[in-house]
């Protein structure tokens, strides 16, 4: 089968990377049970968001969201940050991912021409953990943040199915 690749350069690049990257945690989280999904993986973490696949998606959800709204702000929109939200189904996950995933790329219909690489600092976006980022690399966390939590899922996984 032959892909599909979005002609918009680095805009393109970064979307069609970051669809890879959450159609791959799409299809992990299709295989994944309801008891798996609710399962406490890691009991004695400090961080809420990684104690189990259901808090990990909801975080993965939430942020995806948030770095569009981030950038949006940048740009001078008056929004507020979504909030997180507790889903009980991987059904209700991927839903939302999918959606997460299509407001992103409404950025790029919105603002066809953002300015993706800035070198000033004051110019660059401040993320709510105090990092200043401009947009490309914004979304290349973001990307990678998907990467991330999907290979944690992968383990969690693993240490579900070990006990």
């Amino acid at each position: 089968m032959k892909k599909a690749f979005r002609n918009k350069g680095a805009i393109g690049a970064l979307l069609d990377e970051y669809e890879r990257a959450i159609s791959e945690l799409i299809q992990l989280v299709e295989s994944i049970s309801q008891d798996d999904l609710l399962a406490i993986a890691d009991p004695i973490t400090k961080d809420e968001d990684c104690r189990s696949i259901q808090t990990v998606l909801t975080h993965v959800v939430g942020a995806g969201f948030n770095y569009a709204v981030a950038i949006r702000k940048w740009k001078g929109e008056k929004l507020n940050y979504f909030e997180k939200q507790i889903l009980t189904s991987t059904t209700d996950y991927i839903l939302q991912l999918n959606k997460m995933f299509g407001f992103n790329e409404q950025l790029f219909v919105d603002y066809p021409a953002i300015t993706l690489e800035t070198y000033k600092e004051d110019k660059k976006i401040l993320s709510r953990w105090g990092q200043r980022y401009d947009v490309e690399q914004l979304f290349e966390h973001a990307i990678v943040h998907i990467l991330r939590h999907r290979r944690q899922i992968e383990r969690f996984l693993l240490t579900l199915h070990n006990q």
